[in-house]
C-alpha cells in the first residue's frame, strides 16, 4: 500500500559548514532562485529556501555540524542527482565556474551518461543526461 497522492520530491534539506560559500554555490553556480532566507538567532542558524524546477533545497547552517563519515558510501543520503538535457554543456558550464567534475560515465543499466561533482562541503552531486 502506498501513501495516497504521494507526488514528486518537494525539498531536499542540506546542512552546510560555510553558509555563505554554500549559498553562493546553490544560487549562483547551480542557478537556484532565492525563495526565503531566515536567520534563526535562537539556534545560531540560517535557513535558506532555494527553488529549482520541480523541487526545492533547504540549506541550513548550524554551529559546528559533524562532518560526513565517508564519501559516498556512508549510511544515509548518498548523493543528489540533477537531470540535464546536455551533459557536455552542463560540464562546460561547471568548468567555467571552477567546479571540478569527474570523468563522464555511462550507466550500464539505463545507458544514460552521468558525472559527479561536489558542493562546497563535499556533498556528492550528480548530473544525469536524459530526455
Amino acid at each position: 500500500m502506498a501513501i495516497p497522492t504521494l507526488g514528486s520530491i518537494h525539498h531536499i534539506a542540506i546542512i552546510c559548514s560555510d553558509y555563505q560559500a554554500s549559498k553562493d554555490f546553490y544560487l549562483n553556480v547551480l542557478g537556484g532562485k532565492l525563495k526565503a532566507e531566515t536567520n534563526r538567532e535562537e539556534r545560531q542558524s540560517y535557513k535558506l529556501d532555494i527553488s529549482f524546477e520541480g523541487f526545492e533545497i533547504e540549506l541550513f547552517s548550524f554551529p559546528d555540524p559533524p562532518v560526513r563519515a565517508s564519501q559516498p558510501e556512508a549510511q544515509g543520503l548518498r548523493h543528489l542527482a540533477f537531470r540535464v538535457a546536455d551533459l557536455n554543456a552542463a560540464i562546460n558550464y561547471l568548468d567555467s565556474m571552477r567546479v571540478s567534475v569527474e570523468p563522464i560515465r555511462v550507466d550500464e543499466l539505463t545507458g544514460n551518461r552521468f558525472t559527479f561533482f561536489k558542493d562546497p562541503d563535499g556533498l556528492p552531486l550528480e548530473l544525469v543526461e536524459c530526455e
